[in-house]
């Protein structure tokens, strides 16, 4: 998948909805959050990956620590967010993907940080849509991509593998079927401390999960009931084990 021009069609996408739209708009899927808070998260991610490139950052460093480029109380707006994007760009292009860098997921190299910045983006502008009541589509293969990508990194966030560990179900199983592509099935089982593993291919699980790709993807980001998508077996399981990866 080419990363960096899905990357800025998505970010272009986020522009050309936030264009007239009331910066105060409620995001439902973002308690807490208004339209131009989403705005302001997006463009500060940009600048945050940005310092991480260029600088080959080699340890933990908070979004909040790097300059965004607004002042106190500013909102973002679309050309901010296109300066951002395009500061990310180019480090992303000038940047080695073998480079050794800080990342919060597996990996330590350059190379990660393309494909999560697209996932961010990707359930930030479904954010925006839903907020706007816009029906947000996202396709099959964009899909399956982010759900790999989702499980790969869920054992490397420690704000999830907590919660999980707090669960007790360690060895159950949870079991994705993308009803669209015939590449749509991953099987979860749940491990010690709150870790995961993950396979791909048809299989039982205690738990399982039809529907589209583009839905297991919104699913798993808490952006979609697992009401809207079929469920067989353990439905508490499900509803449980989600809730704890979207805190």
């Amino acid at each position: 998948m080419d990363y960096l021009s899905h990357i800025e069609s998505e970010t272009a996408r986020v522009a050309g909805l936030i264009r007239g739209a009331d910066p105060d708009t409620p995001v439902p899927t973002c308690p807490g959050w208004r339209l131009d808070d989403v705005v302001v998260h997006i463009g500060t991610m940009h600048h945050w990956v940005t310092h991480i490139l260029t600088n080959r950052v080699q340890e933990r460093i908070w979004s909040r620590q790097v300059p965004n480029g607004l002042a106190e109380g500013q909102r973002g707006d679309a050309e901010w967010l296109a300066a951002g994007l395009a500061g990310m760009l180019a480090a992303m292009r000038a940047t080695d993907p073998d480079t050794p860098l800080w990342t919060w997921g597996p990996g330590k190299r350059a190379a990660w940080w393309p494909p999560r910045m697209l996932f961010e983006l990707v359930i930030h502008r479904v954010d925006v849509e839903l907020a706007l009541g816009i029906t947000p589509e996202i396709d099959i293969a964009t899909a399956v991509d982010g759900v790999a990508e989702f499980l790969e990194n869920l054992s490397h966030a420690a704000w999830v593998t907590g919660p999980l560990a707090e669960l007790g179900v360690e060895g159950a199983t949870i079991h994705l079927h993308a009803t669209d592509t015939h590449d749509g099935e991953w099987t979860l089982t749940q491990g010690p401390s709150g870790t995961i593993t993950w396979s791909r291919g048809h299989a039982k699980g205690d738990t399982a999960v039809r529907g589209s790709a583009a839905d297991l993807l919104l699913m798993l980001y808490g952006r979609r009931s697992p009401g809207a998508l079929t469920v067989f077996g353990d439905r508490d399981l499900l509803d449980r084990w989600l809730a704890a990866v979207n805190l």
